[in-house]
């Protein structure tokens, strides 16, 4: 009888035993969003200073102090697309056509894929200004999204004469509520602004059919908006093929930023079928270690987006450096050499 329990006690053990290693609470949960480390995306960044910084004297350097082209600088820590904003008719030479021409050469003659930003303005557009470029003033509908049309045709033809097909293109920068206003903001006139971005979108196309569309949005946590503003131009017959998003955060909430980043990624995707591309980042110069581990996370995050479709991270300006400007969002240290920011690309 001793031994009869004995050998229950013992059995009984046993099968708690493997209970507790098949799916006890002691057991950590699997990690579902890990995707293999070569899953290819494009990371970039937005150098659209460059040559501004290369006139005023400024040079780039590698980690060991020698001097480097900042593209092939760049190019060495992982980066593949080069991003450049154009302006319609900007003050000084930088920016304007011809140097985006060149800059675009530049990055092509290294193997490297070009994104042109095109922000429809004379100067900065962001989700506080989008500035009507003066030339395009006072015009109606209609002849507003002719002449956009007609200029970024213009633009595209200049970079294709040169030997660029860029493989992407952004019809407006951070169209949180759309472009060219008061004629195309979107809370006032979605109409019109679904206009513009179609007129942007054939444009691009004539051009080339390979080229991707991107409409590019701030505040890449923010669901609802992404939302309101898609749903809106869907609702006008827009097409776009990419929707890009920005992520600035801080050192302190930059992991909830990335969990509502990751969830809106994927909720697009589930909504609109088209692929996301983060088209900005960037965290002050002397939180470096904090941006790599941001950046890091983000890339994995963007990796892992359903069925694929998340395509990319950039960098904005992250070559930028003290006293230039006195932007102080780059990723290069003061005298003129990357941060372990920028290993994050490389890794």
């Amino acid at each position: 009888m001793r031994a009869a329990v004995i050998l229950i006690i013992c059995l009984v053990s046993v099968l708690i035993l493997c209970r507790c290693k098949k799916g006890g609470g002691a057991a950590p949960p699997a990690d579902t969003t890990v995707t293999p480390k070569d899953t290819p995306i494009y990371k970039g960044a937005d150098v659209s200073w460059v040559t501004q910084m290369e006139d005023s004297g400024f040079q780039f350097y590698n980690s060991a102090g020698a001097p480097m082209e900042c593209m092939r600088l760049l190019q060495s820590l992982g980066i593949n697309v080069i991003r450049l904003r154009v302006w319609v008719n900007p003050a000084t030479r930088y920016n304007g056509t011809a140097d985006v021409v060149a800059k675009a050469v530049r990055a092509k003659g290294l193997g490297m894929r070009v994104l042109i930003d095109f922000h429809y303005s004379d100067t900065w557009a962001d989700p506080g200004h989008q500035a009507t470029p003066a030339a395009w003033s006072g015009l109606a509908i209609p002849a507003m999204t002719d002449t956009l049309y007609s200029y970024t045709v213009a633009v595209l033809d200049s970079l294709q004469a040169a030997g660029v097909v860029p493989s992407f293109v952004q019809v407006g920068n951070e169209v949180d509520d759309g472009m060219c206003w008061p004629l195309g903001q979107a809370s006032v006139n979605m109409a019109n602004f679904a206009a513009l971005v179609g007129s942007g979108y054939r444009a691009v196309k004539s051009i080339n059919d390979s080229i991707q569309v991107i409409v590019h949005v701030s505040n890449g946590y923010d669901n609802s908006h992404f939302q309101w503003l898609f749903d809106g131009l869907k609702s006008y017959g827009a097409k776009w093929d990419i929707i890009g998003m920005s992520l600035y955060p801080s050192a302190s909430n930059w992991p909830a930023y990335n969990m509502e980043c990751e969830t809106n990624m994927n909720d697009l995707v589930a909504r609109y079928g088209t692929p996301v591309m983060i088209c900005e980042v960037g965290m002050p110069e002397n939180e470096a270690a904090t941006c790599n581990a941001f950046i890091t996370d983000l890339i994995h995050k963007v990796r892992a987006v359903q069925g694929g479709k998340g395509l990319g991270v950039f960098y904005w300006e992250p070559e930028s450096y003290a006293p230039f400007l006195a932007y102080g969002l780059a990723a290069f240290d003061d005298t003129g050499k990357p941060t372990v920011a920028m290993d994050a690309f490389e890794n």
